[in-house]
């Protein structure tokens, strides 16, 4: 029998909305090995160790952080929204600020960090050279596009290089920057501040994410030990829950979590931070009589963004509640049209965030970052504020 032509895929969601979809099968997104880590288990990096000294100790003095997050960062076809969005990154520093932890103690990547894949001649353009006046450490978790390797490099060699040196040293890839490489110590990994914790998985390569049971029993353990006096965010390129109409949230993703949570006996993330769909959305998910932000920030300088789902041509009006596979989840608020980043603030039992949406290529640039969403979240008593 002959088989059918293709010339494209249809949109998601024209008729009916859905925040999270299975698998599709994509040809040539194999699941890949994982490179060796460079630091002992459990994986842990602390604050400490990375920042300056007197920034670290106004953070535990005073219990506050600030710090900047966003996916999706190379803007390798059209390189404007990621200057853009850098610029943004860095009008949010005050070099006046009497206090240290008043300005952000660093940047968080959700993935997706150089395209198209992950290449080591990419690191220079798509990452030191933006990034070059941003004065803070830059962490990051892999996406797929640094995980998909092009012959010779293999999958997150070039990643494992820039992000998880076992030294701050200056790579081969950095060109004319002075930025060290990050010294996380594995692909997956948990970053230690005395304010929150960040468990950072690794969703590797395949459409909608795939974790394999030693990275979910790694994860169970994380959410576990982890100290329970400060909040426990949870980080991942493939987002759980999403309303565009190109990628869609992941179900794959959803019970990798759920598994994780019940191995950890009932310990649930207080936030989940995603990239890979290239928009802002910020989700609220109802579950045991508690609140929990899911957020996607991956419209952080990819030149392609990705819009929100029009359900029988309408643009939907937030907030927009489902109830799919028992998850009851509301979309607060998101932006579609318009490259940005997303600013955390964590004091004492509260997390405040805000993002900030760029000016487009065409419009001033002078205008600098506009804020389009603001929350205020209790992880104490899980509720929105």
């Amino acid at each position: 029998m002959k088989q059918p032509r293709v010339f494209g895929r249809p949109r998601l969601s024209q008729t009916t909305l859905s925040f999270t979809l299975k698998r599709p099968a994509f040809k040539g997104r194999q699941f890949q090995t994982l490179p060796a880590p460079t630091g002992p288990p459990p994986f842990h990096l602390d604050l400490k160790d990375v920042v300056p000294g007197d920034l670290y100790k106004a953070i535990a003095r005073g219990k506050r952080m600030v710090f900047h997050t966003a996916g999706d960062l190379g803007g390798i076809k059209f390189a404007v929204p990621q200057q853009l969005v850098a610029d943004g990154l860095e009008r949010d520093f005050d070099p006046n600020a009497a206090n240290p932890a008043d300005n952000p103690a660093f940047f968080y990547g959700l993935g997706d960090c150089v395209y198209y894949n992950g290449q080591g001649a990419e690191y220079f353009a798509q990452f030191y050279q933006p990034y070059e006046h941003y004065l803070a450490p830059i962490f990051a978790v892999p996406g797929n596009h640094d995980g998909d390797a092009v012959s010779p490099e293999t999958s997150l060699e070039a990643f494992k290089r820039n992000f998880c040196s076992p030294a701050p040293v200056i790579t081969q890839d950095a060109g004319e920057s002075s930025r060290h490489a990050m010294t996380q110590p594995n692909v997956f990994w948990t970053l230690i501040t005395p304010v929150v914790n960040f468990v950072g998985l690794y969703t590797n390569v395949p459409e909608g994410g795939e974790l394999h049971q030693d990275q979910i029993d790694w994860l169970a353990g994380e959410l576990r030990s982890l100290d329970r006096s400060v909040p426990l965010i949870v980080t991942m390129h493939h987002p759980i829950y999403s309303a565009d109409d190109h990628h869609s949230g992941s179900q794959h993703m959803r019970s990798a979590l759920n598994d994780a949570v019940k191995a950890a006996r009932g310990r649930y993330p207080d936030m989940v931070l995603a990239g890979h769909v290239h928009d802002y959305q910020r989700f609220t998910h109802r579950v045991g009589g508690r609140q929990i932000p899911y957020i996607v920030a991956g419209a952080g300088g990819y030149w392609h963004l990705h819009k929100v789902a029009r359900v029988d041509g309408e643009r939907l009006i937030p907030p927009q509640t489902l109830t799919e596979e028992q998850d009851t989840v509301t979309l607060e608020q998101y932006l579609d049209d318009r490259h940005g980043f997303l600013r955390l603030e964590v004091a004492g039992d509260l997390i405040i965030g805000k993002y900030y949406g760029v000016p487009r290529p065409q419009e001033s640039w002078s205008g600098g970052a506009r804020l389009v969403d603001s929350f205020q979240f209790n992880w104490r008593t899980h509720r929105l504020v």
